[in-house]
C-alpha cells in the first residue's frame, strides 16, 4: 500500500484506513508511540502499551517535582 501525506494546518498527516485501524485496535483516543527505525529511513507507529503510558506519566510527574523543588522560587517570581 502506498500513501501520501496530506496537509493539516502547518503540518502533514497520514490517513490510515479504517480496516487497518480495526486490525490494530487503534481508535482516535489510542496513544501512539512513533519512532525512527535504526537505519533512519523509516518510521514505526504502534499503540502504546498500558504500562508504557503510566510509566511516562510517572516520569513526567517526577521530573516536574524535581524542577519545582530546584527552581520553585524562580518560577514563583516569574509568575508574579
Amino acid at each position: 500500500m502506498v500513501k501520501t501525506l496530506q496537509p493539516i494546518g502547518n503540518s502533514l498527516g497520514l490517513i490510515i484506513d479504517k480496516p487497518i485501524l480495526a486490525l490494530l485496535g487503534i481508535t482516535a483516543d489510542t496513544p501512539l508511540s512513533i519512532g525512527v527505525d535504526k537505519d533512519g529511513k523509516g518510521l514505526t507507529i504502534r499503540p502504546v502499551e498500558a504500562g508504557e503510558s503510566a510509566d511516562h506519566k510517572s516520569r513526567v510527574r517526577k521530573a516536574s517535582q524535581r524542577a519545582t523543588k530546584t527552581h520553585g522560587a524562580t518560577l514563583k517570581r516569574l509568575a508574579e
